[in-house]
This record gives structure tokens, C-alpha cells and sequence, in this order.
């Protein structure tokens, strides 16, 4: 059947898409039975700008260390980051963890400097920021995620070992990389700290890591207001329960199926990192949506 029109006169209009861009098809009759189609690129819309942006390396060039970077959130936030063409440095306690992180990592055609470090301990925390100086003397964003939980024990039977291990893990070797941290890094760089829901609540049971994380989040808060005059951003990080290693210390038993993933809290911290740097999430507390388990 052949469209009936004036000669010369649009019959009908459409759009189509190819290659992430939209245009217009106008279909003219120029004669009976001839016809000829013009092709323009349709305006970009805001949607499309967005996916355009999210796909370009939004941190090429940028440097991150990552405490804890061998598994759970650290590892997948080091996945995340280097997704955006971050360069990376990355620590645990674990050499054998962290040459598999470094080769997990490799393809994403990154600087990769893998550094064993123990957190506790400032010698070995100067050690791992001299390596770093030497490889990239310079620090964009920094990640506090290494820490530790114990067992679930009342206070009248929590040995002062675990107490002090606990502590000197997540509260103390917080400290110590962030003031390592701190020379390194210049106005628009990003310390996100990895507390936990529980640096503001309590579960009992569990004294020593909440001990530890309420006093990370007033290190954190107190950091924030700190270094607002030199335009680095802090964030404290506080995600609910989050299926990680740790809950074979803490619960064995925890119901991981109702847990969020790692990756799930990794693209939350990296959609914060990426804001302008005029703007900062300051707390980005994120749970499962059923809530607490």
C-alpha cells in the first residue's frame, strides 16, 4: 500500500536509536512514487548526558589507598574505583591476599601498588606511605575500611586481649593512616571512613566494637570540621549489614541472605566520591531495605 500526501509534504516522523544516540526519520513524498527519508540527531536529553558522563574514566589519574582492600567492601571498592580509572594502593595484613587483589585487579589498566601494612602499628604505617610517596606522591581519596570484630561476649567475660586487639584495629590504625593520610592529600580530596551502623547503636554483646566505632565516628566527625577549610571531604560511611567475612566472628550464624552485598555499598561510596567537590555526603548510612536482622 503507498502513502498518500502533498508532494513535498512530511508523511510521518519516528525515532530510532543506535549507538547510545537517538534521531528523528521524516519520511517525504516527493512524487507519487518516489520518497526520500532525512536522518537528524535528536537533542540530547539529561538522561542520556548522565549515562554519557557515568561511562567516561571519572577518576583517571586520581590516586586511592584502601585499607582492608583484600575482601568484602574494601575489595569491592577498590573493584569500583578502578572501574573509574583510578590508580590504586592497597593494603591488608595478608601478602598472599593482596597479590591476589593486585592480579584481580590488573586488567583494568591501572597503577597498582599492593604494600602489606598493619594498621596497629606506626612503623609499619610510615613503611607503607614512604612506599607510597615514592610511586605516586600524591593522595586523592583515601579509605579507612580495615577492621575486626570478636565473638559475641558480655563485658563481665570479654578478655582485655580482644578488647585492646579490637581497639588498636579499628579506632587506633584509623588514626595512624589518616594522619599519614593528611600530607599527602590537597583540597579536593575524600576520606571515607568505613564505621558500621554500629557507631551509632549499640548491640549487646558486642562492646568492643561498638566501643571502637563510636569513637571512629567522633574521630570522623571531628576529622570533617578539621579539614573543611582545606576542602577535603569526609564521609563515615555506616552500612548495615553487609555480607562480609566478619560475620563468621561476630554471628556465624547471621541470616546472609537478607545482608546486602559488597558491591551494593561499594557503588554508594563511589556515587558519593564522585560528587562535585563543592558538595560532600557527609554520613551515608545504607541498610538492607528490610532493615536491621
Amino acid at each position: 500500500m503507498r502513502l498518500e500526501g502533498e508532494l513535498g509534504a512530511p508523511l510521518f516522523s519516528r525515532s530510532l536509536r543506535e549507538g547510545g544516540n537517538f534521531y528523528f526519520v521524516t519520511e517525504t513524498n516527493l512524487h507519487p512514487a518516489v520518497r526520500y527519508s532525512t536522518i537528524q540527531k535528536a537533542p540530547e536529553t539529561l538522561t542520556q548526558r548522565i549515562s554519557t558522563n557515568a561511562s567516561k574514566f571519572r577518576l583517571r589519574g586520581q590516586v586511592a589507598l584502601i585499607t582492608g582492600a583484600t575482601r568484602g567492601i574494601g575489595l569491592a571498592v577498590a573493584h569500583a574505583l578502578a572501574a573509574e580509572g583510578c590508580n590504586l594502593i592497597l593494603t591488608a595484613r595478608d601478602e598472599s591476599a593482596l597479590s591476589r587483589a593486585g592480579r584481580e585487579l590488573k586488567s583494568a589498566k591501572i597503577q597498582i601498588l599492593t604494600h602489606s601494612c598493619d594498621v596497629r602499628d606506626p612503623h609499619s604505617v610510615d613503611a607503607l606511605f614512604r612506599t607510597a610517596r615514592q610511586k605516586f606522591n600524591r593522595l586523592d581519596i583515601l579509605i579507612n575500611n580495615a577492621g575486626i570484630a570478636h565473638a559475641n561476649l558480655p563485658i563481665e567475660k570479654l578478655p582485655f586481649p580482644i578488647w585492646k586487639d579490637v581497639l588498636e584495629t579499628n579506632l587506633d590504625g584509623m588514626f595512624l593512616v589518616t594522619q599519614a593520610a593528611l600530607d599527602m592529600m590537597k583540597r579536593g580530596g575524600t576520606i571515607v571512613n568505613n564505621l558500621s551502623v554500629a557507631a551509632n547503636r549499640v548491640f549487646a554483646g558486642s562492646a568492643a566494637y561498638n566501643a571502637s566505632k563510636h569513637g571512629a565516628l567522633g574521630l570522623t566527625n571531628t576529622l570533617r570540621e578539621e579539614l573543611r577549610p582545606r576542602g577535603i571531604r569526609v564521609i563515615a560511611l555506616l552500612p548495615g549489614a553487609t555480607d562480609t567475612d566478619i560475620w563468621t566472628t561476630l554471628w556465624p550464624q547471621a541470616p546472609r541472605r537478607k545482608m546486602m552485598l559488597p558491591t551494593t555499598v561499594a557503588q554508594a561510596v563511589l556515587a558519593a566520591i564522585v560528587l562535585p567537590v563543592n558538595a560532600t555526603v557527609e554520613s551515608l548510612e545504607i541498610r538492607p531495605t528490610a532493615g536491621f536482622l
